[in-house]
């Protein structure tokens, strides 16, 4: 196997990301991970410390990948409520088709397991929360220029919502709901931001 010095720390974390998404950190063993990666036990400990070392740094990197590029599309969106329409149905294709279906989301999984105990992961996973929370009030800020929202809407209130209810399609996913139900659950739950369609949109042309 390589040593510390032949191998290339992020293409690393890349595998190891694999292993801790699908199958968290406590069923994981540092086997697992040197079998995914093909790097000795003792260049990964030099390199990251040790297995808790190597969860933090590929929690970091796949909130990086995953998490950062969404959430940064609906912080500067032009489209309101399309780009959250856009990032449930994302959400939902990942987590419901292709090669990671069924492993929900790696940080969804760390609140849901005894990762979220660790000081240091715990503020990661706020810090991620914050993050979307505000990228999703950002959009609905947008949305409400356009005129997208129920004047009424408390902006906070539902991006709070938004926020908690992406968590449980990452969840409800990991369970086995299929992405028709999951779409139905978002769409219930941005209905009643909705502006109501004026008379005359009602009206035929």
């Amino acid at each position: 196997m390589p040593d510390i010095k032949h191998f290339n720390p992020d293409i690393v974390l890349d595998d190891v990301i694999q292993v801790f998404w699908r199958q968290g950190l406590p069923t994981t063993g540092i086997q697992a991970l040197v079998t995914a990666t093909g790097v000795s036990r003792s260049s990964l400990y030099a390199t990251f410390g040790n297995k808790d070392g190597l969860y933090a740094a590929a929690l970091d990197r796949y909130i990086a990948q995953h998490s950062t590029p969404a959430f940064a599309h609906l912080s500067s969106t032009t489209s309101g409520l399309t780009a959250i329409e856009e990032f449930f149905a994302g959400l939902i294709d990942v987590r419901c088709s292709g090669p990671v279906a069924g492993w929900g989301c790696m940080v969804t999984n760390a609140y849901a397991g005894p990762e979220c105990a660790d000081p240091g992961i715990r503020t990661v996973l706020e810090e991620h929360h914050t993050t979307l929370q505000s990228a999703l009030r950002s959009a609905l800020a947008t949305a409400a220029d356009l005129g997208q929202l129920q004047p009424s809407t408390d902006l906070d209130a539902a991006a709070a919502v938004l926020a908690t209810l992406a968590y449980g399609v990452n969840l409800r996913s990991r369970a086995g709901a299929d992405a028709e139900a999951l779409t139905d659950t978002v769409t219930a739950a941005l209905a009643p931001l909705r502006a109501h369609p004026s008379p005359q949109e009602h009206s035929p042309s």
